[in-house]
């Protein structure tokens, strides 16, 4: 059994590459429900990824295009910009949450309606220009999971779990 198979089965709630994709673990995942007429929304995630990678890509099917994003302040300002990749240092998890890097699917298809969820592939890229993918299943919810505003809430309050999604590729 290929090791990262067995690590995946070994922790459960969180999602890990196949063989065919990066070695990365995402947990916490969760995107934004949308209302009719929205055209856009964000989803979250930590990543931890066991060799250096860049994030250089999402794509959903819910979504026209996906895009992945930074919030930083500009002097008093907020401002949002698409940006071309995410440095996934080795060991360390990077969080994508609101208010800072985060995923963005621009040209919604539909509304994402709390409750559902969305399959959402990442595309990393490592050293050597070796593209890989994670295939997710996201949560849809109107508001961020208890766990990502403290502590110990997580699996109580129903915490957003990416899975592995088993099909495509």
């Amino acid at each position: 059994m290929c090791a990262s198979l067995l690590l995946s089965a070994l922790l459960g709630g969180t999602a890990m590459a196949h063989p065919d994709a990066a070695h990365v673990k995402a947990e916490g995942a969760w995107a934004r429900a949308s209302v009719a007429g929205q055209q856009a929304t964000g989803a979250f995630v930590r990543l931890t990824a066991q060799e250096p990678l860049q994030l250089v890509g999402v794509e959903t099917p819910a979504a026209g295009a996906g895009e992945i994003h930074e919030m930083k302040m500009d002097g008093d300002v907020m401002r949002m910009r698409a940006i071309e990749s995410l440095a996934l240092p080795e060991g360390q998890t990077v969080e994508l949450k609101p208010g800072g890097y985060h995923l963005m699917f621009q040209q919604l298809k539909a509304p994402l309606n709390d409750g559902v969820d969305v399959p959402v592939t990442l595309v990393f890229k490592d050293g050597k220009g070796e593209m890989s993918r994670l295939h997710l299943q996201v949560p849809v919810q109107r508001r961020a999971p208890a766990a990502t505003h403290g502590h110990g809430h997580g699996h109580e309050h129903g915490e957003g779990h990416a899975m592995p999604h088993q099909h495509g590729h």
